[in-house]
């Protein structure tokens, strides 16, 4: 057993920010993940921010984590497709409704001779 009854752990970094995935044992012998967040704060050091998930909890921990995940790349696909019609439609001229005259004027130039 590691330092603070570490088990495993692992890291992710992000911009301006690092996640610590830290698979711990306590002295009853439960095992836990710890999921912790930290970046710089706007003074010296660090701000961190903790998520602890009891072993009997973390499939319903990560299906709930799977269903943000499936609605956040849903949502972001959505969102691309809405934006890429509206510059479509910018793009393509006004309709003309029935009956309605076109506004542009063929201009005919003529040849000098």
């Amino acid at each position: 057993m590691g330092i603070r009854g570490e088990l495993f752990t692992t890291q992710v970094s992000a911009e301006n920010r690092t996640y610590f995935f830290n698979v711990k044992e306590n002295t009853k012998g439960d095992v836990f993940l710890q999921v912790v967040e930290s970046k710089a704060s706007e003074g010296l050091g660090f701000d961190r921010h903790a998520v602890v998930v009891f072993e009997d909890e973390m499939r319903p921990f990560l299906q709930g984590l799977d269903k943000c995940i499936e609605f956040i790349e849903k949502n972001r696909k959505e969102k691309a497709k809405a934006k890429a019609k509206k510059l479509s439609d910018a793009k393509k001229p006004a309709e003309k409704k029935d009956g309605e005259k076109s506004r542009v004027k063929k201009v005919i130039k003529k040849k000098s001779r």
